[in-house]
């Protein structure tokens, strides 16, 4: 069978032939790469005379076509996935981790990259090579092969268990998330919600076959009903059933699977001589400790909670005042914050949405990386896709040189998981003197155009788009020599801070004037609703900044202890989240059954690094304000001491090669209110 994966892809760029791929080709590609990437290994065992190039280098490169055939089949299973390709992935996923434990685990292997780490200073090797180095060291000594060999095989059962039960917890989630709807045929319970949610609401019921209006838990349709539905049981009905997702004693709960998830980690870091996981993971980040974490996400509670105490008490009155109401329910919480906004600062957000037809956003997006970094993207029509809705984009640099390829895919499916985020297709090395330039996508779950209406952006989500393709550039700028230290692969947390630090440009008149024009009349959004969208990024900001610190100091109360003696998730939940409870909750809550972040993807012990990002990105843009947010040096010297770096160098040596001091948790508290 020809098979498309196998060979080198022809197509422009070199990018992948996602219509000549099919399902039944995946399998038969998996076992002819895992086939020639352990050929690869045993090449590099065979050297007798153990240097960077024929060890290091030869390790970072092998398995070429593994990497490849990866790559494509798990941004499908995130991005336009089925049961077939669901399958493939419980078959597949126990033998990749099966090959990489083979690696890790090889004595002999690690003999070789072991002799050269001990004589790396004979090598005359660049910083970017002893980073390179380093973490190719640590990722045998993080992952067993100092063991012995019983220890080894129990690793070994762990990291097989555990590749299985995180695909479980994610199809779980998908599942559910995908089986609920919230079918309305009576026209008065829509009372409150804007005229573009309806309109998406009637065109999901449309799609479905039905009468009247279809929401679902994805967050384009169910958010507007939490912020705008006048009616509370409407609100509660798809609170409760967001909050309850594979957490409802059924075929796709997750509660058992997330406590052996917890335990297996704990298990995997005791063996390996540590005290957590936490201690495991943060060993290899910026914060390097569980205390400075703990420490770090106590202080920001310490000073943010009295805001957020008050803020809440406002919304209460509020409340009472305007409808009587005796008490706050967690499914009122989001309708009295856009009503009470209304008020304070006469700002609806709905106000915005005009401004933001998604066209206009993914053009602004463009203007602000050409202002900073000179960038160009060009639509192109003969870049193969995996989904229609998908655009693509040749992106050059001010010479015209080819910078990478971009990838867009914007709206929610059923084949798509909820949320966004950035990967890429192909990483950006340089082999054999040739710069192999990234292809790389963004993933987000906008609302759909209806017959009458385009794609119009809430603020939200326009951060969010500036969110993503800030990641986006890190990839796309990346100027290094190996994959496994080029774009974001950093520090896990420090890759955030290429990606909020471009979410500031959204609240700036200067980048806004670019693009936000109303999608009817074509008039520029004034400068009154500019001002209000501005105060609106720091309103609540107490009750936004502990709702995010709520679920960082959930995942390290998972990872930071022995959880054997966990019996009830809800009981635990309760209590770790005690400290940051404002107001009344719902008893049957769960955060952790869907806690995809850090039950399938690569947060655990690492949901802080969102707020530790935080405090990087404020401090950067203060820079960028006080010299201009389109200041031509400013841009150069983050182009080329964090976006085109990487993982080359220390984190905090790039940060202070670019501001010229570590950062300051005030710029944060300042932009915040909080200060």
């Amino acid at each position: 069978m020809s098979n498309p994966l196998l060979e080198e892809f022809k197509g422009s760029f070199n990018t992948p032939p996602f219509s000549q791929i099919k399902d039944e080709h995946f399998l038969p590609a998996f076992e002819i790469a895992l086939k020639e990437a352990r050929e690869d290994i045993a090449e590099i065992k065979k050297v007798d005379s153990p240097t960077f190039e024929n060890v290091i280098k030869a390790l970072v490169f092998s398995g070429e076509k593994l990497s490849r055939v990866s790559s494509v089949f798990f941004n499908l299973t995130y991005s336009h996935t089925n049961d077939q390709k669901q399958e493939i992935m419980k078959e597949i996923s126990p033998k990749l981790t099966e090959f990489q434990n083979d690696i890790l685990l090889d004595q002999e292997l690690f003999n070789k990259v072991k002799a050269v780490w001990d004589n790396k200073n004979t090598f005359n090797l660049s910083s970017e090579e002893e980073m390179v180095l380093e973490k190719e060291y640590k990722s045998f000594t993080r992952n067993g092969a100092l063991l012995n060999d019983k220890d080894k095989e129990t690793l070994r059962e762990i990291d097989k268990e555990f590749s299985k039960l995180s695909i479980d917890f994610g199809e779980n989630v998908l599942k559910e998330t995908n089986s609920y709807e919230l079918h309305i045929t009576n026209e008065a319970d829509l009372e409150g919600l804007p005229e573009g949610a309806i309109e998406a609401a009637a065109h999901e019921a449309k799609g479905r076959d039905k009468t009247g209006w279809v929401f679902t838990l994805q967050m384009p349709s169910y958010f507007p009903l939490l912020k705008y539905a006048k009616n509370a049981e409407i609100r509660k009905e798809i609170f409760i059933a967001s909050a309850k997702v594979a957490n409802n004693d059924n075929e796709f709960d997750n509660k058992e699977i997330v406590k052996t998830l917890a335990n297996l980690r704990h298990k995997r870091a005791v063996l390996l001589g540590y005290n957590s996981h936490s201690d495991y993971v943060l060993e290899n980040r910026m914060a390097q400790t569980t205390n400075k974490v703990l420490d770090f996400q106590k202080d920001l509670l310490d000073k943010s909670k009295p805001h957020a105490l008050k803020e809440h008490g406002e919304l209460e009155k509020f409340a009472k005042e305007t409808d009587g109401l005796n008490e706050l329910m967690p499914w009122d919480r989001y309708y009295y914050m856009e009503k009470y906004k209304q008020k304070v600062l006469d700002f609806d957000s709905e106000e915005v949405r005009p401004f933001l037809k998604l066209e206009n956003c993914i053009d602004g997006m463009f203007q602000v990386a050409n202002k900073l970094y000179g960038l160009k993207f060009k639509e192109r029509n003969d870049i193969d896709k995996y989904h229609e809705d998908v655009k693509t984009y040749e992106v050059t640099n001010e010479t015209g040189e080819l910078v990478g390829v971009f990838y867009a895919d914007f709206f929610p499916r059923e084949s798509k998981r909820a949320g966004a985020w950035c990967s890429d297709l192909r990483a950006q090395f340089v082999k054999d003197g040739t710069d192999h330039r990234p292809h790389v996508t963004i993933v987000c779950n906008f609302t759909k155009p209806t017959d009458k209406k385009p794609s119009l952006l809430n603020m939200m989500e326009l951060t969010t788009l500036f969110h993503e393709f800030g990641h986006a550039l890190h990839n796309l700028l990346s100027k290094c020599n190996y994959p496994n230290v080029s774009g974001t692969s950093v520090l896990w947390d420090f890759v955030e801070l290429p990606s909020q630090i471009l979410e500031n440009w959204c609240y700036e008149k200067e980048c806004l004037d670019l693009f936000a024009r109303h999608y009817e009349s074509g008039a520029l959004i004034p400068q009154n609703l500019i001002d209000k969208i501005k105060k609106s990024s720091s309103f609540l900001e107490g009750l936004a900044t502990i709702r995010q610190l709520s679920f960082g100091i959930l995942d390290m109360a998972w990872h930071k202890a022995d959880p054997s003696n966990i019996n009830s998730i809800n009981d635990f939940e309760k209590e770790v989240l005690k400290e940051t409870k404002i107001g009344k909750s719902y008893e049957d809550a769960n955060i952790s059954c869907k806690f995809s972040h850090i039950f399938r993807g690569g947060y655990s012990a690492g949901y802080y690094s969102y707020k530790w990002a935080e405090v990087l990105d404020a401090d950067a843009f203060e820079y960028f304000k006080e010299n201009g947010i389109f200041n031509k040096s400013i841009a150069k010297k983050f182009k080329e001491n964090i976006l085109e770096k990487g993982g080359s160098e220390a984190p905090m040596d790039l940060y202070i090669k670019f501001r010229g001091k570590e950062p300051s948790v005030d710029a944060l508290l300042r932009r915040a209110g909080l200060s």
